[in-house]
């Protein structure tokens, strides 16, 4: 009998996955779909409330459709205008789409079976449930009708796309209803197809109280139950829900006349935001295979961007935000601890914030330290008549933030206010120009943004006479001026009157407002003037260290991590023997732990009750080393596009700070995850006889010794 082998055949999903695993480099786009996986994986915890599992499925629901807006909307801009791109992955355009839309597909199936079989049966025993119309009582379905009748129906509009009329413009992440008609008598070939749209200023779900249940009925479910007044004497062939996706990525193109053309060109961007192509469809299962077909042609998309949704689920978790914020269950909500004081400040509060930053420099770590040390010192500064400037970058504010108030107030007193407004910050582009505007009327000297590039540094210089001589009181950070964002957000924030910072900063901010280029800064690293280089250059000398047999070490926190030369610096460094641990909250396009390429290096990813956001850099240089905080990831973006800053901490005090954040980071081992040579990630677990370490919880409980007694050489995530 003759031997016969077996030959595999080989699918153009194994050849695909081949070329990504031989890369050196993790894609960015699948790597942010294993951020947000780690995201779902919260939801999933049984340490949580049922509350905190559905913040976190919400979440992850309004990372998804950002990521299709901007992400997939980019790849788009790629197939549609026929050029080229080779993503990390080694995969180009086409492929790389199916890949990504096979992983997509993976995610929303991963959601939807987690609602429907953990958390949606679980929640009548916290007091609240999900109903349709038809399984309420009658009284209930009574005043369900009246709610539709008098509150529903007006804002209803019937939209019917035929021969007769243009396909309408449907919104970007509205709930809509796709409804097939035939008029009696009439063949199937001359059926109409109309479109429901859901305004978004009507509430997701319509609550019912009973004394010992609130129930949640869907909006689509009371319009769905009574869909019928909106097609009378026609015959309903189908009625199918579904919702879209539109691109929402665009670059600002460099404008031969900047100061005339710039607003009107984002206010232009933002309104094609609404008509954008078409790049994911989500819709109920058992929808119309005529619908689906015309809608796929209209809008040139393929059946891997469209998501199916049973009707036993929820179509857009991002409507779960009205349960978490029902009053009714307010004090079942996870409390936070209340700020306490910065190490460096312990009698927070205590004195006029001007005469204390004369004596020494403040670190605060938010939000374990309050952000109102920043406030005062914007608000005092605003009413103070010995205050004679006022200079800051903006990128996102609070809706109602007490700093768009003091600056009204400092420009009305006639201080000279000089604020950057960055008017690209995603999404928050209206409020900007909004609240910019505002500071524009009563006398601020405002600049909507710089050139191309996005204004993403946080510096805040304040010009006081004090006696007989100015001083300058400045702010550096890694997160926004947002009271809001503060409470949710880890940042960094430095508060100091250090002659050299003040220098760089008051250098930086003619650089911004004016046209000047400054031979060097002292303490501080911009971009995109020089900080890959300079960054580059430290991670060189940690190699040169190590090869001559000295010590060595990097040490990095940020959010993201996709810069190919870093990337590359990095690998070099791990060759040469370097020890490099690196904290990436989100994408990673490095890969750990390959052999013969970078078998020194680890990664670790904090996810948990709030949100990683702080950058911080420490070289261990042999014993003379060098941290840095700031703005900035090691992204193209963050080095080529955007004017970041990363500050030098030279205090020893507020140095080892630093170096204690990073320190506790890589402790936890209740929020972290480990990278694995692949791109995937395992939780990170206790080791036998080790207790939990929370650092969501520890650095509420930080004491000045664990500060002091840091040695981050000590340190290690295995």
């Amino acid at each position: 009998m003759e031997n016969v082998m077996e030959t595999k055949t080989i699918t153009p999903r194994d050849k695909f996955n081949t070329i990504i695993q031989n890369s050196d480099l993790v894609s960015r786009d699948l790597s942010w779909l294993k951020f947000n996986e780690r995201v779902l994986d919260q939801s999933k915890k049984e340490s949580r409330s049922i509350f905190e599992k559905l913040k976190f499925l919400a979440i992850t629901a309004s990372n998804l459709d950002e990521f299709f807006m901007i992400r997939v909307g980019s790849l788009y801009n790629y197939l549609d205008y026929d050029k080229e791109r080779v993503d990390y992955s080694g995969l180009r355009e086409e492929p790389f789409k199916m890949k990504l839309m096979l992983e997509c597909q993976k995610f929303h199936k991963a959601q939807q079976e987690h609602f429907q079989k953990n958390l949606l049966p679980s929640l009548p025993e916290f007091g609240f449930m999900l109903s349709n119309v038809r399984n309420l009582q009658p009284s209930e379905q009574e005043i369900i009708r009246n709610y539709f009748m008098k509150a529903v129906y007006p804002m209803l509009t019937p939209m019917v796309f035929d021969g007769y009329r243009t396909f309408p413009i449907l919104m970007n992440k509205l709930l809509v209803f796709g409804v097939v008609t035939l008029a009696p008598g009439d063949k199937k070939e001359n059926r109409k197809l109309s479109f429901v749209q859901i305004p978004a200023n009507i509430p997701r779900f319509f609550e019912v109280e009973r004394e010992d249940m609130m129930i949640y009925v869907p909006i689509e479910e009371v319009i769905r139950e009574n869909i019928i007044s909106l097609f009378r004497n026609v015959n309903i062939e189908s009625i199918n829900l579904f919702r879209i996706t539109r691109n929402g990525d665009f670059t600002l193109e460099e404008s031969e006349d900047m100061d005339a053309n710039f607003l009107e060109e984002v206010k232009r961007k933002l309104n094609e935001r609404k008509t954008g192509r078409v790049v994911r469809i989500e819709i109920e299962e058992g929808y119309s295979k005529w619908m689906i077909n015309l809608l796929k042609e209209r809008w040139n998309i393929l059946d891997d961007s469209i998501f199916k949704v049973e009707r036993a689920s929820m179509m857009d978790f991002t409507g779960l935000w009205q349960m978490i914020g029902n009053r009714r269950f307010k004090d079942k909500l996870p409390q936070m601890p209340s700020p306490v004081p910065p190490v460096s400040y312990p009698e927070d509060g205590t004195d006029d914030i001007f005469h204390v930053l004369k004596g020494r420099d403040i670190l605060l770590h938010h939000p374990y330290n309050n952000i109102d040390p920043i406030l005062e010192l914007i608000e005092m500064a605003a009413d103070d008549p010995n205050v004679m400037a006022i200079k800051m970058t903006i990128y996102r504010l609070a809706k109602d933030s007490r700093i768009t108030k003091a600056l009204l107030r400092a420009a009305e007193s006639g201080k000279h206010v000089s604020v950057l407004f960055e008017v690209k910050a995603r999404f928050d582009e209206e409020n900007n120009i909004r609240e910019a505007k505002k500071l524009q009327k009563a006398g601020c000297f405002v600049i909507y943004g710089i050139s191309n590039l996005k204004t993403h540094t946080k510096l805040l210089l304040i010009v006081k006479k004090d006696e007989n001589y100015v001083k300058r009181y400045v702010h550096l950070g890694s997160g926004n001026y947002n009271e809001d964002t503060a409470r949710l957000y880890t940042d960094i924030g430095l508060l100091t009157t250090n002659e050299t910072l003040a220098n760089d900063v008051s250098e930086f901010f003619n650089v911004i407002t004016g046209h000047s280029m400054p031979t060097t800064y002292q303490n501080l690293i911009t971009a995109p003037r020089d900080m890959r280089n300079q960054l580059i250059e430290f991670i060189e000398t940690e190699a040169e260290n190590a090869r001559n047999g000295l010590p060595s070490g990097i040490f990095i926190k940020v959010n993201s991590l996709e810069d190919s030369e870093i990337i590359y610096a990095l690998y070099r460094a791990s060759q040469s023997g370097v020890p490099v641990k690196l904290i990436i909250r989100g994408i990673c396009c490095l890969r750990p732990g390959r052999k013969g390429l970078s078998e020194n290096i680890e990664v670790l990813s904090i996810v948990g009750d709030f949100l990683e956001h702080s950058r911080i850099y420490h070289f261990h240089n042999n014993g003379t080393t060098r941290t840095y905080a700031g703005s900035a990831d090691m992204m193209v973006r963050s080095f080529d596009k955007r004017l970041e800053s990363l500050f030098r901490i030279e205090d020893p005090l507020l140095e080892k700070q630093l170096m204690n954040i990073l320190a506790f980071n890589l402790k936890d081992n209740v929020n972290s995850y480990i990278m694995q040579e692949d791109g995937t990630y395992v939780p990170k677990q206790p080791k036998e006889g080790e207790a939990i370490f929370n650092i969501h919880q520890e650095f509420f409980n930080l004491k000045l010794d664990d500060v002091k007694n840091v040695k981050l050489v000590d340190v290690s995530v295995a």
